[in-house]
């Protein structure tokens, strides 16, 4: 028998833990799901969206010089991460009321609406509402 596994935590880079925190949880709207001070430098921050059964984000600060090069970049430009909603247009309201910037213009898609955006890092994301 072969034992189950799962993605549980992406290790996202990030300045400072409480920007990030406040980005994530007010912004995207994520839950927090753990926050413990590791040491007096180090958190372990796991954030996800509301309700979610995927991966959880690890928000991770960057704490040598090329990590902090890569913040913001941590795909060298291509799409990073990929998030889906049930309602499209109420959440890229939301995201537009926050002041989030997108790169294009929604698009209808095979598989539903989507958009990309950028985080408050610069990391590209797409928003999918799918059909």
């Amino acid at each position: 028998m072969t034992s189950k596994t799962n993605i549980a935590n992406i290790s996202f880079l990030v300045r400072e833990y409480d920007e990030a925190l406040t980005y994530f949880t007010q912004v995207l709207r994520f839950e927090l799901i753990e926050d413990r001070q590791i040491s007096p430098d180090k958190r372990w921050l796991v954030v996800a969206p509301t309700a979610t059964t995927g991966a959880k984000l690890l928000l991770a600060k960057a704490s040598t010089p090329e990590q902090l090069a890569h913040v913001g970049d941590q795909t060298g430009g291509r799409v990073f991460l990929f998030l889906e909603t049930d309602d499209f247009w109420e959440t890229h309201a939301h995201l537009q009321s926050h002041g989030v910037t997108f790169t294009e213009k929604p698009r209808e898609e095979v598989y539903g609406t989507v958009v990309v955006f950028l985080d408050l890092y610069g990391n590209k994301w797409d928003l999918i509402g799918r059909k």
